[in-house]
């Protein structure tokens, strides 16, 4: 027999969606295995050529406790048309409409329509008990302070 785990705990573990209209779409995976969920435009928008544009979703979600959401390229809209995401992190108290900021990097303008899949959403886990403490040095790694590229060959 199966234990079936108290309403409480299952509610605190759910991704809770508010459609904001009739032109929002659920977040949805596209596997079952799928690390994120889709995200998809309620309006249609151009994102200009080396430019930026907020794009609407008319979805609110809280998350489960314990994690944040991020919201993240799609890889096919990067590598096919140079989108990618900007400013994303959606904490648990946020109740308002995720909009996803979309960074065009091509030199074509990019066209959404309503219902594209324009990003994808990622529950985090936070570590929330990490106490600050100040220390006057920190322990040598083999890194060091190299910074960008220094681990490249």
């Amino acid at each position: 027999m199966t234990e079936q785990k108290p309403k409480t705990q299952k509610l605190a573990n759910s991704l809770k969606v508010q459609l904001r209209s009739p032109d929002a779409t659920a977040p949805t995976k596209g596997s079952k295995t799928a690390a994120g969920y889709d995200i998809y435009a309620s309006k249609a928008e151009i994102i200009p050529a080396q430019g930026q544009g907020l794009v609407s979703t008319d979805v609110s979600f809280t998350v489960p406790v314990g994690t944040y959401g991020r919201i993240a390229p799609r890889s096919g809209l990067a590598v096919k048309h140079g989108i990618q995401t900007g400013a994303g992190v959606v904490d648990r108290d946020y109740t308002g409409e995720v909009k996803v900021i979309l960074f065009n990097h091509s030199q074509k303008a990019f066209e959404i329509k309503k219902g594209d899949r324009i990003a994808q959403l990622i529950l985090e886990r936070i570590v929330d008990d990490a106490e600050v403490v100040i220390v006057e040095s920190l322990e040598d790694t083999d890194r060091g302070a190299g910074g960008f590229g220094s681990t490249g060959k």
